[in-house]
Order: structure tokens, then sequence, then C-alpha cells
């Protein structure tokens, strides 16, 4: 018994150790946003979108301001994308709020929807809009047709409406992403 004696006294010591240890970890992170980022977010929110029109090889087109396809995603519904995640990296949304631009006569009307993250996405006819990252230059359509998650992607027209379909046989349809390179996310789709 007499060599034991030294044992109580070093399982305390011990035990006081490990909790000071543990109590002077960093505080954890804050998960709010710091002012500047939700100032940046609140003004990304309240942007103003050009909208324009082009003439191309599949007929009138509407454009953001740098002559780029708008899309719409026939999955998508009046008050939700379904584009989140990969498919919104192939697919930027239109985000901001959407005015015509100088001399366009746009006969549908613009809209927005609350994106998951709760910035605002463009609508044109009830159709979230997006553009294409394969289309890098302006006037090109080569998401127009594409079929890709249950749903087809059209360029988006003045009417609303699908391009003709005399218009719409584009030659070099886009390339699908591998399933494996999707990703889910809120709002179903990808």
């Amino acid at each position: 018994m007499r060599k034991h004696w030294w044992a109580t006294p070093v399982l305390a010591g011990a035990v006081m150790v490990v909790a000071a240890c543990g109590s002077s970890a960093p505080p954890a992170a804050s998960t709010h946003p710091s002012p500047s980022a939700a100032a940046k977010a609140n003004s990304a929110a309240n942007a103003t979108v050009v909208i324009d029109t082009r003439t191309t090889g599949i007929g009138t087109v509407l454009t953001n301001a740098q002559g780029h396809t708008l899309y719409w995603f026939s999955i998508d519904t009046p008050a939700a994308s379904k584009c989140y995640g990969a498919c919104a990296s192939y697919w930027p949304p239109v985000i901001g709020t959407p005015v015509a631009g100088s001399g366009v006569s746009l006969p549908k009307g613009f809209g927005t929807i609350t994106r998951s993250n709760g910035q605002l996405q463009a609508t044109y006819d009830g159709h979230p809009l997006y553009t294409y990252a394969a289309d890098t230059s302006a006037g090109m359509t080569t998401g127009n047709g594409s079929n890709l998650s249950g749903g087809i992607w059209w360029a988006m027209t003045p009417s609303g409406a699908k391009p003709s379909a005399a218009a719409a046989s584009n030659p070099s349809p886009a390339p699908a992403p591998s399933p494996s390179s999707t990703g889910s996310g809120s709002g179903g789709g990808w």
C-alpha cells in the first residue's frame, strides 16, 4: 500500500492539466458574415442586369450586356431554380434585377426569384435566366437544346417560346458533363 500513495495526487493533477488545456482553445469562428461581406452580397442582389437581344443562327435571343445568350432550364419553376452546385458552374445564373436595354422592346415580363443563398436571380416570362460557360463569345448559342439531368436548356427568345424547330437545329450542341462531375444542392436538379 505504501508504494501507491502518490497515484491519487498524480491522477488529480493530470485531470487538472487536461481540463486547463481544454479551456485554452481559441473561440469558435463566427458563422455570421462580416459587415463588408454582407454589404457586398446585398449590393450584388440589388444590382441591375441589362437584358438585350441579338440575332443569332437560331433566331433572335435575349442576351446579357456582353452579348452572351441567356437560357432557361425546362425543369425550373417560376418560383425556383433547380440549378445549383456543379450545374451553376456550367450554367451561371443571371444575378440581379433585370431591365431592358436601351431601345429593346420585350413583350414578356421581367421578375426575380430568390436563390437558396439569398441572391436575386433574373427571370423573363417566368423562367429563371442563365448564361452558358461554353458560350465564350457574344452570339454563341451552343447550349440551346442541351439535354442534361432530366431537363433541356433553351435559348430565351423575346416571345418566351423555344427557338423555332428550323432555327433550333444547332450543328454543335453543348457537350453534357459526365454524371460524376455534377453536384447537388438545395433545389434539386444536378
